[in-house]
């Protein structure tokens, strides 16, 4: 068994938590949280299951102490000390917050951290990560002669159960002029970006160094409620953010998210008509085009179930989860998932397993 440690215990952490005690190949070895009043709860208990017998910790010397194989990292921002602490320790690492292509960025510190402790560190993501690249290059051996590919997401936002990330990093409900110099263009395309360049990579194109990056948003024409509040006429109720690779300045790979909250009280220039969704769309001979469902919410499910188990955030998690026995196999260093064997979850216990 892989001793698998969950590292913050919100929307993503929580739903890790589940999928680590239900997993064949992995028992839990406790969990790292940040607010003291969950220090020593039981994180079964935390992540909204049936109590497991093992008390949070709240500092790295106490992860250290429960002696993970791996540990699942879900804080809402990185410490890259943190990450080296672990790695040294020779601890490994599955993450959603980035280091989707690592041959892309410098990670010569957390490299070095990883070679000393024999320890791997794997970023997974799901868009940034695993949409990006994964399935459009999964999907394009059945086509020759590729010119073009786009991977799009359409989500509305009112589902996701964290309010101040909602308001105070995404920006909904600011002015026209706070939006203008919104961060998460250049914030998100650190993953963005590692993402497009796999998958020029991966389809043997020759990518432009720059990626290109583009943010539209539009502004509600009348009152909006949010999770956070409401959105008055003239606040930001939709965005569209988008990520080019060019070969000559030609676009080639795109990858991009609108994200709304609702679909009616603003008027957009790009579309927001349809169900939440995945696109994803191969231009070549004979060319492929597809579209997910499920990962993001059913529209009849109320607003409050899905704040509290957003399916979009579970898959992230058990995207996770379920790299955990394929990144501890692995040799150190950091691994793309172009550098680990093709990763499978699990099946359901009342099934049988062999």
């Amino acid at each position: 068994m892989i001793r698998t440690l969950q590292w913050a215990v919100g929307n993503v952490g929580r739903a890790a938590v589940e999928a680590i005690v239900s997993h064949p190949e992995l028992e839990l070895a406790g969990a790292r949280v940040y607010a003291d009043d969950k220090v020593g709860r039981d994180v079964g208990a935390l992540a909204g299951i049936e109590p497991v017998g093992i008390a949070a910790v709240g500092t790295l010397a106490d992860v250290l102490a429960c002696e993970p194989d791996c540990v699942v990292y879900a804080p809402l921002l990185p410490d890259t000390s943190d990450l080296c602490a672990l790695l040294e320790a020779g601890v490994d690492i599955v993450t959603p917050l980035g280091w989707f292509y690592p041959k892309r960025i410098d990670v010569s510190e957390l490299e070095a951290a990883a070679r000393k402790g024999g320890a791997t560190l794997h970023g997974t993501g799901i868009h940034p990560g695993g949409m990006t690249e994964q399935l459009p290059l999964a999907l394009s051996v059945y086509s020759r002669a590729i010119t073009h590919v786009r991977v799009e997401e359409f989500s509305d936002c009112r589902a996701y159960g964290a309010p101040d990330v909602l308001r105070d990093i995404m920006l909904f409900g600011a002015s026209p002029e706070a939006a203008a110099s919104s961060p998460m263009k250049d914030f998100m395309g650190l993953g963005f970006g590692q993402a497009v360049h796999l998958l020029g990579d991966g389809l043997g194109l020759r990518l432009d160094d720059e990626v290109r990056a583009t943010h539209e948003y539009c502004l509600a024409d009348r009152p909006i409620e949010a999770p956070f509040g409401t959105i008055e006429a003239g606040q930001v109720a939709a965005q569209r953010f988008s990520w080019a690779g060019t070969v000559d300045g030609d676009v080639v790979v795109e990858a991009t998210v609108n994200w709304f909250m609702g679909r009616d009280g603003y008027a957009c220039a790009w579309d927001t008509r349809g169900d939440d969704r995945y696109e994803i769309e191969i231009a070549g001979d004979p060319p492929v085009r597809t579209t997910i469902h499920g990962i993001h919410p059913d529209p009849g499910v109320p607003l409050e179930e899905l704040r509290r188990r957003n399916p979009g955030i579970v898959a992230t998690a058990v995207h996770c989860v379920s790299a955990v026995p394929y990144v501890h196999r692995a040799p150190s260093g950091l691994a793309a998932w172009t550098d680990l064997p093709v990763m499978a979850g699990r099946a359901a216990a009342s099934l049988g397993r062999g």
